[in-house]
């Protein structure tokens, strides 16, 4: 990789310990990626914030970071919401010892090194720049990249604070024109009419990925036969979307064409295939709370909650309409806070409903307008109930809380959930080469196998404590990554997967080594920083010649891994 004198001085340690580790984790990734330099960005976009999400993990982190040095971002960055409103933290009900106060030490740190406490996951939100970036959080990387002029690969948390410190990131990826290919054909044969319509679209297409399809960087959309797409309708296809990896996709008729398309399938998504989600959502059992706005609410939906809210009340604190502090501003001034608020709703500004520790003796059953919120909030993060309605549906049911007592034991409709797997049994001897990190000379390890050939979700379907993956229908729920040789194609869903990593590395349970297949922007910081052993590009793919439980040895000599199965299980 082509490196300018700035760089160097950086990567000698000219400019301190901090920028050193920043911009050796960015060489790194850049490296994996193939990228031949390091570019200026306009902006950068940090996630992992909540001590929900980022745990000890982040806590330890930030604790770390800059220590003893005054370090301040190159470049304007944001952050990502936080895991609670600290102005109404007694309304939430937050039953977690020294949450606020945890959440103020995060706050505090990344306040430190000069970053904008915006505390939002729509920074996309009156959006004024354009150009490269370096954005985490996966729904704005999907939004900006499909609908703004501003350009940004999927990064992790850490990749995204490295850049912001040094003020550059490798050009790889969806930085460049040719990489911006649409991999999935998607027709549309029904009547999508209203936001939760595209939720629910963009949460369906992730679920149909397969594992013998080559998505290099994440599953690329071209949807056909889409009528109409308003701001909330492009916010919640692509915040589902994003669920499963897409950074980008294009809708015909509503955004740039892509000029290269490498269709690796073409799907049709039929009424039948609405109706059916929408019937396996519905909620079946009493609602405990209604939550809105996930990515955080716009205006626009904030007006609509208000519009249904008229002559009805809302009791017991049931209903949370969540929002950015911008978009929280204009609508107090408009008067929504303040009705929402007098009809009973609680309005809460820098948080967002996955974020929020819950009162799980209060609180079993959630339901919401978003596929996001869905996605995570009945995940490990929370591991809550949740159903999906349209927003009408929802204010109906936050201010009726007997509307489904009569039903209470009626058995509910479970989606078949099971990922599909090419894995099959091998045998013989194996020895195969691979690659390792720039910043990693040397190592030497033996251990047990942990093989998928299924993307990993490390945030809410990873046990943060024991590394034991927690995910109905994956190929490896119930095993733990403790002390194993990890080997799966990449990560997907949120970018703060890396402090969930961290975390399970600072504890103990984390695995020996991690080999990936595909480019994984989330799992390479984490074994950069803590200088975890990682290889990747094999001759022969690793995920379909090893199997779990194999006891295998990996060497890195001079950027070169070897992989030996010593013996088949």
């Amino acid at each position: 990789m082509i490196l300018n004198s700035k760089q160097k001085n950086m990567l000698e340690g000219g400019q301190g310990p901090t920028k050193q580790k920043a911009i050796r984790l960015l060489v790194d990734l850049g490296k994996a990626a193939n990228a031949e330099r390091l570019i200026p960005v306009v902006s950068a976009h940090v996630s992992g914030v909540s001590p929900l999400t980022g745990g000890e993990g982040l806590i330890k982190f930030l604790e770390d970071l800059g220590h003893g040095e005054s370090i301040t971002t190159a470049v304007e960055t944001t952050l990502n919401s936080a895991g609670c409103d600290r102005s109404k933290f007694k309304e939430m009900d937050i039953p977690v010892k020294d949450y606020v106060e945890k959440q103020q030490i995060i706050l505090n740190a990344y306040e430190k090194l000069g970053i904008d406490l915006s505390l939002s996951c729509t920074p996309y939100d009156n959006l004024k720049v354009k150009g490269n970036a370096s954005w985490a959080e996966s729904n704005a990387v999907c939004f900006a990249n499909t609908y703004t002029k501003l350009r940004t690969n999927r990064e992790s948390g850490l990749s995204a604070i490295a850049t912001a410190i040094c003020g550059f990131t490798p050009e790889y990826g969806l930085l460049l024109d040719e990489n911006r290919i649409a991999n999935l054909k998607i027709n549309i044969e029904c009547n999508l009419s209203e936001p939760v319509d595209y939720s629910i679209l963009g949460d369906w297409i992730g679920k149909q990925i397969k594992p013998g399809w080559k998505l290099e960087y994440g599953p690329i959309p071209h949807i056909f036969g889409v009528e109409s797409l308003d701001f909330e309708s492009k916010k919640a296809l692509t915040a589902a979307a994003a669920n499963y990896g897409s950074p980008l996709l294009f809708v015909n008729k509503f955004t740039k064409k892509p000029k290269i398309t490498k269709y690796q399938a073409e799907i049709s998504f039929k009424q039948s295939d609405l109706d059916e989600r929408y019937s396996e959502l519905a909620p079946r059992k009493k609602v405990d709370l209604v939550t809105i706005g996930c990515p955080q609410a716009s205006f626009q939906e904030i007006e609509r909650t208000a519009y249904y809210l008229e002559e009805k009340k809302i009791a017991d604190n049931r209903l949370w309409v969540f929002t950015s502090s911008l978009n929280f501003e204009k609508a107090e001034k408009e008067g929504l806070v303040a009705k929402i608020e007098a009809a009973g709703g609680l309005v809460l500004r820098e948080t967002c409903p996955e974020v929020v520790h819950y009162n799980h003796d209060k609180v079993k059953h959630i339901l919401t307008n978003s596929m996001k919120a869905e996605h995570y909030l009945k995940s490990g993060l929370n591991s809550i109930d949740t159903s999906v309605a349209k927003l009408e549906t929802c204010i109906i049911h936050a201010a009726n809380s007997k509307l489904l007592d009569k039903v209470e034991n009626k058995k509910a409709l479970k989606q078949k959930r099971a990922y599909e797997t090419s894995k099959t049994y091998q045998t013989g001897e194996l020895k195969i080469n691979g690659q390792g990190l720039e910043s990693q000379e040397s190592w030497e390890i033996k251990g047990e196998a942990l093989v998928t050939d299924v993307p990993i979700t490390f945030l809410g379907f990873v046990n943060r404590i024991t590394g034991e993956i927690e995910e109905e229908g994956h190929p490896i729920n119930g095993k733990s990554m403790k002390d194993k040789i990890l080997i799966f194609p990449k990560g997907s869903g949120s970018t703060v997967a890396p402090y969930v990593l961290l975390g399970l590395f600072y504890n103990g349970n984390g695995p020996k080594a991690i080999i990936n297949t595909d480019l994984d922007q989330q799992t390479i910081p984490a074994c950069s920083i803590l200088g975890v052993p990682y290889a990747h590009s094999f001759e022969k793919n690793p995920c379909q010649t090893v199997n779990t439980g194999d006891q295998v040895k990996l060497k890195l000599d001079s950027g070169r891994v070897n992989l030996e199965c010593l013996k088949r299980v």
